[in-house]
């Protein structure tokens, strides 16, 4: 699919950020956008970067750390701005949705980088700015954004640039978007003298794909060798309607025993475990990001009823499926809907 990277400089002297936070947004993305743009001014001598809190009213904020933020203003008094990036859980809304979405709609008309990180590109898609924009959606998302959007693409990079859009994945990549403005605003030098007084690689940018966890093993899905790692991509994609191991080893062309052998040795679990795990761990996704009920989920990774698919999760992750939904809502919840955030 054809997409095309935006110009990360401005035609402003100084680029003026807007970070748009939700209740329950992630701490840590936010620290990741602004802490290196701040360090860049310190460094420069003089501001380049300037940036401004919002909330959809105005009002504090509260983390998923539980530390409450203070916005300069509302998104509807935001001014002019060259980026607006969206930052709260994947199941964040506007309460007056109408007027949030038109303001949206207006900072994109007057030329605004709109954008999100980590659970914020599920509130931007909503708004229906992203229309034909490929998303960069975190690994812990994507059952949920598959989902909710079947129909939008996605794409593993860490950090994706579509027209005036970009979206970033997490944290980690939030600071490297910082390092790509500083370094078409200010250069190299400065940019790489920021990534040491935070002691964070280089490198890291569009094309960058995430690093996604093995289940139960000590190791990230990159590092898999083959044959387990085209294994398990076929399991990624048949969630919904599992194939057989002996199948998926015909497609590869190794023998049920090798791949064995090789699931052991990788992951102290079969293909066939790991295969159930996979699945589960698509379905706990929608348990917590989702409203759908569990005869839902359960269809949506392969089991007849919900029956079966209870005692597994339960067997799994130590409780079941309501009572994980429950747990995580005791911190979280808007109007009965769960709203995790990573």
């Amino acid at each position: 699919m054809f997409h095309q990277s935006i110009d990360l400089t401005t035609a402003n002297e100084n680029m003026h950020l807007g970070f748009l936070i939700f209740p329950g947004f992630p701490m840590a993305c936010l620290t990741s956008l602004i802490e290196p743009l701040r360090a860049a001014n310190e460094i420069a001598g003089h501001t380049r970067f300037r940036w401004t809190l919002l909330s959809e009213t105005g009002t504090p904020v509260e983390s998923s750390a539980q530390v409450a933020f203070h916005p300069s203003a509302s998104l509807a008094q935001s001014g002019a701005l060259d980026y607006l990036i969206v930052l709260s859980p994947p199941n964040a809304q506007f309460e007056n949705p109408r007027s949030g979405n038109a303001a949206l709609r207006a900072l994109e008309r007057h030329g605004t980088v709109l954008g999100a990180v980590s659970g914020g590109v599920f509130p931007l898609v909503r708004a229906g700015v992203m229309a034909d924009r490929v998303c960069s959606v975190h690994w812990c998302y994507a059952a949920a954004f598959a989902d909710e959007f079947p129909d939008h693409a996605t794409t593993d990079d860490v950090i994706m640039t579509d027209g005036r859009r970009v979206t970033v994945s997490g944290a980690a990549a939030a600071f490297d978007l910082s390092l790509m403005l500083i370094d078409a605003r200010l250069g190299p030098e400065i940019m790489t003298e920021v990534a040491c007084w935070f002691q964070h690689q280089l490198g890291r940018g569009e094309g960058t794909r995430q690093r996604i966890p093995a289940l139960r093993a000590a190791a990230t899905a990159d590092m898999m060798p083959e044959p387990v790692a085209s294994a398990v991509q076929i399991m990624s994609d048949n969630l919904e309607d599992p194939i057989c191991i002996a199948d998926i080893c015909e497609q590869i062309n190794v023998s049920p025993r090798h791949l064995e052998r090789l699931f052991k040795k990788l992951t102290d679990k079969s293909p066939l475990a790991y295969y159930r795990n996979l699945r589960l761990a698509a379905a706990r996704q929608l348990v917590l990001y989702s409203n759908k009920s569990m005869r839902e989920i359960a269809l949506a990774i392969g089991y007849s009823s919900a029956s079966p698919f209870r005692q597994r999760y339960q067997e799994t992750y130590g409780l079941p499926p309501e009572e994980d939904r429950r747990k995580i809502n005791v911190f979280r919840v808007q109007d009965n809907r769960s709203v995790p955030s990573a």
